[in-house]
């Protein structure tokens, strides 16, 4: 048996269709392995070395890879073609134990030809890519863990900071700034309806645009009213007329960015909902036929197509549309800077299959996407679409005036999928129809229309436009755009109004903060330069190491800047060293703290007479969610108790801290003054089975009574019943004592000992 690894189930059940049962597929259901949650777990001494963890809801799934894993002969790793998926497929290779029979396969799509070729032509793990991804997540948590602590402290309900995340909010942030300053200045448009001349006179309209030859445009009523007056004195001649054929070529097809915007704009989704609905038609969607897969990896910044589907799209062309819809030699689409290029732009997998084929199959937006992303890429391979077009100028006195029109020659690519350029009305006036004019010829005038407008501020970004800024300000990748935007409405550093994006309260605090400490951090430059590095490592050029400290350095020496820029001067001295403390401020108010020895305080704490059980430190009295309590005044322990909580002889057995008599709801109990440890002071009665310590009569919340080994946490052993210590001869269960008889303690056992 030959064993087969992808990320999703549902990519398992559409490859499971092309290999006729000879393979097992298997879903690892993303990443199997991480930083913890909990912990930094990146040894900044040890040369960033990262420790991961085994993620705890993919444990089961993990023992499960792992057991047929052991029993195939070879295990091919078909995690996604980019660093994400190699750095699962690395992860995965690590921890299911599957070294010397694991091959690496990866494929631009998932059709049948593409996973079959990917099987016969297996790769080794690709260890750049997986420490580019590497680099970018203990970069990631760097930020995250030692950043988003002081945010939280010093902006008012700030959730966190992000290496990436953090710009993006500036973006938002220094546009609406720009909004909230903007001073709106009056202009004027002034439209001439005009007539040409002749016997068979047309109608159409010219707008202002000069005066003297230079562009102009009114900014008052008494200048526009100017106009009026110097035009109604003229004739209006025409100066010029230019006729010409226009071509306009097709976009190209879509890249992750370009999908996104274009989706948003026109289906009006969230970027993270395109994101997942684009997953979805890539990892196939159920059909009657079994799962069926759609497009190709929707992860890319390439306009690159494959020969083989080029030509495929031609031919279709052909059939469907006409030779004169198929340029004479293939539309190949320039690469922008810093692409990675790694994989082909987003396409249809078969181009046979229509949006009208799989209508009655996929819901609304699925249907949709699948629409877009089809017409796009067919209009990309077809030929541009040529319109007549025209143009002409005339002056009244100084001013002069201007007219377009155009009208489609030959549709081209336009047949199948139409954009429209956005054009300012207010510089240019659009007429169907022109009459066939000539240089010099009278116009009659019918009237003068002029409007008063008023310039407008800049507009919020939408999904659409953010994930544009994002892209060409160069501070993500394809795989990150709808994360970050994700990222920031949970953070609730963005709210939406409609289809806009508003920068919360908390986002300007954030970044104001960020912005004065931590220059890098919040430099798009500086976090675009890092993304290249982060390319950089993916070639082979660069050790990640490296590109992590020429980050951390810096950093950590901005990040104790604004930490000791918090500090506030008092007359209070330590009691413990006598050293002048400082006021702070933090997520729970003001404390006091000392620079020397690192004592801190409430500023309304007070001095104890108890001293610390541990180290022989005074205690302060603090209030606590639940009252009162004792707490050591040396920050380095932790020993915190009630002022009448009596002291046992006993050590804590898991960090040698005094223990504390207690009595609660089920009797007396020890309790550690350092750590959660408990021991339970109940009588001993039986004994226990597994090590053979005393059993102790213990209460439940309910108020059950049940036995426990005296041995916890080392014997967990329970029993509703007396333990005797010994085990059933009949089943090899622990037997019990009950109603003065022992008998065994599986119901289903009528083994039984009566008391001699």
């Amino acid at each position: 048996m030959q064993l087969i690894i992808v990320e999703s189930p549902k990519k398992a059940k559409t490859i499971e269709r092309f290999l006729d049962g000879k393979y097992k597929v298997m879903g690892s259901g993303g990443h199997v392995r991480g930083l913890p949650e909990k912990r930094f777990a990146v040894d900044v001494d040890n040369n960033f070395e990262p420790t991961y963890v085994i993620e705890p809801k993919q444990e089961k799934l993990v023992k499960e890879l792992k057991q047929v894993a052991s029993k195939a002969e070879l295990v091919y790793l078909a995690t996604d073609p980019d660093r994400e998926g190699e750095a699962i497929a690395w992860h995965l290779y690590e921890v299911l134990g599957i070294k010397g029979k694991t091959h690496r396969i990866k494929f631009n799509e998932i059709s049948e030809k593409a996973v079959k070729n990917a099987i016969s032509s297996p790769e080794r793990i690709d260890y750049n890519l997986v420490n580019s991804q590497q680099a970018r997540r203990i970069l990631d948590r760097i930020v995250g863990y030692k950043l988003s602590p002081l945010v939280r402290t010093r902006v008012k309900d700030g959730e966190s900071a992000g290496r990436v995340q953090s710009v993006a909010v500036k973006l938002a942030v220094e546009l609406e700034r720009k909004i909230q300053n903007f001073e709106p200045k009056e202009y004027w448009t002034i439209t001439a309806h005009l007539k040409s001349t002749g016997t068979n006179p047309v109608k159409f309209k010219m707008l202002l645009s000069e005066k003297g030859g230079k562009k102009f445009r009114p900014s008052n009523e008494s200048e526009a009213k100017l106009v009026d007056e110097v035009c109604k004195q003229n004739p209006f001649v025409v100066s010029s007329v230019k006729k010409s054929v226009v071509k306009s070529k097709p976009l190209p097809p879509f890249t992750t960015s370009t999908m996104q915007q274009d989706a948003s704009h026109k289906l009006g989704l969230s970027a993270p909902q395109i994101m997942q609905l684009a997953q979805h038609l890539y990892e196939g969607v159920e059909t009657s036929n079994g799962h069926l897969a759609l497009v190709t990896y929707i992860r890319t910044d390439s306009t690159r197509i494959s020969k083989d589907a080029q030509v495929e799209c031609l031919n279709y062309v052909l059939q469907n549309f006409g030779k004169e819809y198929c340029p004479q030699k293939p539309n190949v689409y320039s690469a922008k800077k810093n692409s990675q290029d790694a994989h082909e732009a987003i396409r249809p997998i078969d181009i046979t299959i229509t949006p009208e084929k799989v209508k009655g199959i996929l819901d609304k937006n699925h249907y949709n996407l699948y629409k877009l992303i089809y017409e796009r890429y067919l209009a990309s391979q077809m030929t541009p679409a040529e319109y007549n077009s025209m143009q002409v100028s005339a002056v009244s006195g100084e001013y002069g005036f201007k007219a377009s029109g155009k009208s489609v020659k030959f549709k081209g690519f336009t047949a199948v999928y139409d954009y429209q350029t956005e054009v300012n009305a207010d510089d240019v006036i659009e007429n169907k129809i022109l009459p066939d004019l000539t240089d010099g010829e009278v116009l009659t005038l019918s009237k003068l229309d002029g409007e008063q407008k008023f310039t407008k501020p800049p507009v919020r970004y939408t999904d659409s436009s953010l994930v544009k800024a994002i892209e060409e300000n160069g501070i993500g990748r394809p795989s990150t755009y709808a994360t970050i935007i994700g990222t920031l409405t949970k953070r609730k550093y963005i709210s939406r109004k409609g289809k806009y994006l508003v920068p919360t309260e908390i986002a300007f605090e954030a970044t104001d903060f960020l912005s004065k400490y931590f220059s890098d951090v919040m430099d798009i430059g500086f976090t675009a330069k890092m993304e290249d590095k982060l390319d950089d490592i993916a070639d082979g050029k660069m050790d990640w190491h490296d590109a992590v400290a020429d980050f951390y350095n810096p950093f950590i020496t901005e990040l104790k800047v604004a930490g000791s820029d918090n500090n506030e001067p008092t007359d209070i001295p330590c009691d413990k060293c006598g050293t002048l403390m400082v006021k702070k401020k933090g997520r729970f108010g003001e404390f006091l703290f000392c620079q020397n020895c690192k004592t801190t305080k409430n500023p309304d704490d007070k001095i104890s007479k108890n001293v610390c059980p541990n180290c022989g430190e005074f205690m302060i009295l603090k209030d606590g969610r639940f009252g009162k309590y004792l707490a050591c005044s040396n920050q380095d322990c932790n020993t915190k108790m009630q002022e009448n909580d009596e002291i046992s002889e006993e050590k804590c057995p898991k960090c040698g801290a005094v223990m504390l008599n207690k009595t609660g709801k089920f009797g007396k109990y020890l309790k550690c003054s350092k750590c959660t440890q408990t021991k339970s002071l109940s009588e001993y009665v039986g004994v226990c089975p597994v090590c053979h310590k005393p059993a102790q009569k213990m209460i439940s919340k309910k108020g059950k009574v049940y036995y426990g080994c005296s041995g916890y946490p080392s014997c967990n052993f329970i029993s509703w019943d007396i333990p005797t210590g010994e085990l059933c001869p009949t089943c090899g269960k622990h037997l019990v004592e009950k109603g003065g008889v022992t008998v065994c303690s599986d119901k289903n056992c009528n083994y039984e000992e009566k008391k001699k």
